[in-house]
């Protein structure tokens, strides 16, 4: 980049880089879970898709009962630290609270979830669990992220032999790699892997299906295989300057700002972050807080149409981030290096089939903003090759197909869950998946056996 952003102080890191909820204390946790009116029907437990027994969890930190809240939220959900410090729980659980219908403020159900299961991490971490006898069966799971650990854990209860195959150094995933460090601290994450690795499950990093190992060889070794592997890069933008220096992936920007060595994370002192979901927004805080003096969203719809949640947004405009919207990129400008990005004004049309509105360029609405760094962020495809060689999988819209029941792909060897076969959703959806997965691959190698889930 020819313009970087000054480096900030160690303190300047630390400070923009702090938690946004800090953790609560026992005595702000004990009257918390005191104004929970453990609901009869919990309207919560039933917008939170791992179904986490909500109210039980709350009232057995109110009586003390640390132990048994964290194993109530544990049968439901391995990735419950991750959840609770990442979780949209603004639209989900929290946001089902009966409290908000009364206009009030709704119980913090995510950060009681973050107590419990912190004080479990930081005790003695007695068993909670028991597994089944060896059936000597054993799966392959590809991929470390959210779904692929609670498929492991699942399987691995269920008397399975598991082998986790992750293609990055250190196992997570999304959890470990792709979220916003002011939400979850990268050792939160491995702490969850580090629970399941205990539960007797194998994990091989350094390892990337299709070129450290083929996926015949798993498919031979295996007795089934589960996929995980997320989503690949960014779509790319398909405009004239594209691959300038300067110009960048969210999520590669991203995974860099996580390893926590802020001051070796290059930004521009102005930068253009295009796209308008979540993951831009979580560029754009962080570009603004490594010390970019400027940041922009450039975004085709109006903010009806973003995908962004509305607390993101609010957290990017109190970050003092400029958004355009109505507004496409036509080039990136410069010579070698970024120096600006040409934007065109568009008006919006109808709603099409997709439920998203047409884009008409307004003529002669040109207009260059000057900038050091772009970084895209308009949505990510499967990358992995390997996938498009398995015979019977289907794969429509960049989606793998899967039974919505059992989660079985065409190949009835192999299952999936996670961004590869939803386009692209939650960290607690992808644990979901990956649970039901599990049982549905107990149920394919024991055809006679009732799977149940792990209580």
């Amino acid at each position: 980049m020819k313009n970087i952003a000054e480096k900030l102080t160690n303190e300047e890191y630390e400070k923009n880089f702090a938690e946004l909820h800090p953790p609560l204390t026992q005595n702000s946790a004990a009257t918390e879970a005191n104004r929970c009116l453990y609901c009869y029907d919990s309207p919560c437990m039933k917008a939170c898709p791992t179904h986490i027994d909500i109210s039980s969890f709350i009232k057995k930190i109110a009586t003390g009962n640390l132990l048994g809240s964290a194993k109530t939220i544990f049968k439901s959900n391995w990735v419950p630290l991750t959840c609770a410090r990442a979780c949209p729980v603004q639209v989900l659980c929290e946001g089902a609270c009966v409290f908000v219908e009364k206009g009030e403020k709704p119980i913090e159900i995510g950060r009681l979830q973050r107590f419990a299961i912190e004080s479990y991490f930081n005790s003695y971490k007695p068993q909670l669990f028991s597994k089944e006898k060896s059936n000597g069966k054993n799966v392959g799971i590809i991929g470390s992220g959210p779904s692929g650990l609670a498929c492991a854990a699942e399987l691995s209860l269920l008397g399975y032999d598991v082998t986790v195959y992750e293609a990055n150094k250190i196992p997570g995933g999304l959890n470990t790699w792709g979220i916003a460090p002011y939400k979850l601290r990268q050792a939160d994450s491995l702490k969850e892997v580090e629970f399941i690795k205990s539960f007797g499950v194998k994990f091989k990093t350094n390892t990337k299906v299709g070129e450290d190992i083929s996926f015949n060889d798993l498919y031979k070794k295996h007795d089934a295989i589960f996929i995980g592997i997320g989503l690949g890069e960014s779509t790319r933008l398909r405009i004239p300057g594209e691959d300038l220096t300067g110009v960048v992936d969210a999520l590669d920007f991203i995974e860099d700002v996580k390893n926590e060595k802020w001051d070796k994370v290059s930004v521009g002192k102005r930068v253009a972050v295009i796209g308008a979901g979540n993951t831009s927004i979580d560029a754009v805080t962080e570009a603004k807080r490594l010390g970019a003096e400027q940041v922009y969203v450039i975004y085709r719809r109006g903010t009806d149409d973003m995908s962004a949640y509305d607390f993101e947004y609010e957290l990017a405009k109190s970050d003092e981030v400029i958004f355009y919207f109505k507004t496409m990129p036509k080039k990136i400008t410069g010579d070698n290096f970024v120096e600006g990005i040409e934007c065109v004004k568009v008006k919006l049309g109808e709603k099409n089939e997709k439920g998203k509105r047409e884009t008409k360029v307004i003529p002669n609405s040109e207009f260059i903003l000057p900038v050091d760094m772009v970084i895209k962020a308009v949505g990510q495809n499967i990358s992995n090759n390997f996938i498009n060689d398995i015979y019977e999988i289907k794969i429509e819209r960049g989606k793998v197909v899967v039974d919505e029941d059992t989660f079985q792909t065409g190949n009835k060897k192999i299952f999936a869950g996670g961004d590869c076969i939803n386009g692209g959703k939650e960290v607690v959806n992808a644990a979901y998946d990956g649970k039901m997965a599990a049982h549905g691959i107990d149920k394919y190698l024991n055809s006679n056996k009732k799977s149940a889930i792990i209580r």
